[in-house]
Parts: structure tokens; sequence; C-alpha cells
């Protein structure tokens, strides 16, 4: 990813602080003379007990609620965790802050899955009941208009 954003134009670069996100920001900040400026509202969505599970793990150990999240994931808040809308809300607003930042700039955002998807949503007029439609893959890229 950060050889396909060398020769874009960008002014600025954010990333959730977490690891993968903030490896990944680090190698565009390299490859585009970037700072990286952390930001935790962009991380993933907070899985509580299901944090740090194997699918598999989870599927066995809560197989109804495994089973919802799959089927209507907005109707589902993750036991000891996050909702998709309280993730959504702190993740848009965080958007909303860097964009205010930095009118009529590119900026180049790193997060992750639900996150992305859920900026995808929100700026593309998509449903957010597709939500595992929008769901990027590792290491893709996408412009997205905000504002």
């Amino acid at each position: 990813m950060a050889e396909a954003l060398r020769g874009q134009r960008l002014d600025a670069l954010y990333a959730s602080d977490l690891c993968r996100a903030a490896e990944t920001a680090e190698a565009i900040a390299r490859a585009t003379g970037l700072a990286v400026r952390y930001d935790p509202r962009l991380r993933e969505i907070h899985q509580g007990e299901w944090q740090g599970l194997l699918v598999t793990e989870i599927e066995r150990r809560y197989p109804d609620l495994f089973r919802r999240w799959q089927q209507v994931p907005l109707r589902v808040t993750l036991p000891g965790g996050e909702s998709i809308a309280q993730m959504r809300e702190r993740v848009l607003a965080a958007v909303e802050d860097i964009a205010r930042q930095h009118p009529g700039q590119r900026v180049a955002v790193v997060a992750h899955k639900l996150p992305i998807a859920v900026v995808k949503y929100h700026y593309q007029s998509i449903p957010l009941e597709r939500i595992w439609e929008l769901i990027p893959p590792n290491a893709g890229w996408e412009v997205v208009a905000v504002g």
C-alpha cells in the first residue's frame, strides 16, 4: 500500500493507534514523508469478550450471538464491547474532526475493516445493513470524498 500511495498527493496522514494500522501508517509515512497522527477513535470495533478469540472459538462459545452478528449485526452489541452504532459514532466523529482540520486537502486515514465500512456507508450513501459487503480487503485503499 505504501508503494501505491507514494505517487499520490497527500497532505496529512492519520491512523488508528492499534498495531496493524500503526505499522501500515508508518510504512506510508516513510514512502510519503508525512508524519503519522494517531487517533484512537479510528480503532476497530471493541469486541469485548470476543477480543483475541479465533472465529471458531467465538462460534463455539457464543453460537446464537455469533449467528445474529453475521445475520443482523446492527442489532447486536458484542458482550462487554461495542455495537456497530457506538463504533460508527466515534469513527465518524474522528473523520469529521480530521476533515475540519484539513479543508480541501487529501488526507490518508489508516483504519480497520468495520471503521472503513462505516465511513463508506456514511459518505457514499450506502445502507448500513449492507455492512458486510463494505468490508475492504487487507491493505486495500480507496478514495472517499468527505464533506
